[in-house]
């Protein structure tokens, strides 16, 4: 097993009213004294899923109101002022990060809250790392990868909508819409705080978005698991049982899309996914995500149905070099038998033909025409596959022309 270092400092409540609970002791020990509050959200849902009203209680309950237009016009130093920044969209964008962090500066914040799920989570969490620069943070941490030289505003999460785990790690996504780049970065100053966990409010999820959500989770799980070392490990063993439960949740929440248990399951399993346990000791790939965030970023399609057409056909590409992992995946995920096949590589190529299967099964889109593209990003398709990140912890480096081979395969 390679070497490594481990961290997880967010602290997490998990549970249906967590949020009342808990989130006004994480305000009295987090909050800047004498500064207000950005809470950031998305189009709205959390105004339906009952997040909004909870969070908005909670601040009440330590003298927090919300700001009305006369506080600009007349500050007065002794309020305490909730500042809503909405309209956070899939697939934030620098500008929206550079317009929350405006206000947030404007307003003399002292905490900012993400309500929502991983694009809210990232947004928020990019705002309190540019409110407390002076420089483009976009270009020196995502963009130069730069040490970062200060601390940023103190930043927790409500999640809503599980996928990401940003909750619980130091990655955040952007996309420069100017550039045609979608980038994560990953920092230890990123990482929120605290996460309050209610899986309540993802009883209210459109279907499309619990799938696509849930085919991330398992991403980011297949991501660090195809990668070195082969050999079997502590966090691989952890993998494969993350896999096949969130399997089984899937289903069950495709069964029944009121399964609590189910939901709470899945909810978990996207923090178990990226709060770096499974990475210990792993060179990590993330060559998937690297060629869907530039599909993403020319085109604005949904990431995790994204992702769930481009792994089988990536790893019809890669399963010979990394073979023996392949051979697990179908074995201990799966459950097929090894007695069944003629040769490794034939139970290995069945493990990624399982997966496939699943994705049908669960009404994922398996190529890009059922994910929307016409002939129009047809051609895009060349330029998008020069601009693609190239992994280096991959069992296999992939090349612009064969990245540009997997998206036709896609096609």
């Amino acid at each position: 097993m390679n070497n490594f270092y481990w961290e997880c400092k967010t602290q997490v409540n998990f549970g249906e009213g967590c949020v009342r609970e808990f989130l006004p002791s994480y305000v009295e020990k987090f909050a800047k004294a004498g500064k207000n509050i950005l809470i950031g959200y998305g189009g709205g849902s959390i105004k339906k899923n009952g997040a909004y009203d909870d969070v908005i209680a909670a601040l009440k309950s330590l003298g927090y109101r919300p700001a009305e237009a006369a506080d600009e016009e007349k500050p007065c130093a002794d309020d305490k002022l909730i500042i809503e920044f909405s309209g956070i969209m899939s697939n934030p964008t620098v500008a929206k990060m550079l317009e929350g962090a405006e206000l947030a500066r404007k307003w003399d914040v002292g905490l900012v809250l993400a309500v929502g799920g991983g694009s809210t989570m990232d947004c928020c969490e990019s705002i309190a790392v540019q409110a407390s620069y002076d420089g483009d943070a976009w270009q020196d941490f995502w963009m130069d990868g730069k040490p970062m030289p200060h601390t940023p505003l103190p930043c927790g999460v409500v999640v809503t909508m599980p996928a990401t785990g940003s909750e619980v790690n130091g990655c955040a996504v952007l996309t420069n819409e100017e550039t045609k780049i979608k980038c994560d970065r990953w920092y230890s100053e990123f990482t929120p705080l605290f996460a309050l966990m209610d899986p309540k409010y993802t009883l209210t999820m459109p279907i499309r978005q619990l799938k696509a959500g849930t085919f991330d989770i398992l991403s980011h799980i297949m991501e660090t698991y195809f990668s070195w070392p082969i050999e079997g490990n502590p966090a691989d063993d952890i993998s494969e049982a993350l896999m096949k439960g969130l399997v089984r949740d899937f289903r069950a929440a495709m069964a029944d899309p009121q399964n609590y248990e189910a939901r709470s399951n899945i909810m978990w399993t996207g923090s178990l996914a990226e709060n770096n346990v499974i990475k210990t000791g792993k060179s990590k790939d993330f060559q998937a995500h690297n060629i869907e965030h530039q599909l993403s970023a020319y085109t604005n399609c949904n990431h995790g149905e994204g992702l769930a057409v481009i792994h089988p056909v990536y790893y019809r590409h890669i399963y010979k070099d990394g073979l023996g992992k392949f051979m697990s995946f179908a074995t201990n995920v799966w459950g097929l038998n090894r007695d069944d096949f003629d040769s490794d590589e034939q139970l290995a190529l069945a493990g990624v033909e399982a997966l496939a299967d699943f994705i049908k099964e669960v009404g994922l889109p398996t190529s890009l025409r059922e994910l929307g593209f016409g002939e129009e990003e047809k051609k895009l398709l060349p330029e998008i596959a020069k601009t693609c990140f190239i992994s280096e912890g991959a069992y296999r480096q992939m090349t612009a022309e064969e990245i540009l081979e997997i998206y036709e395969e896609c096609w």
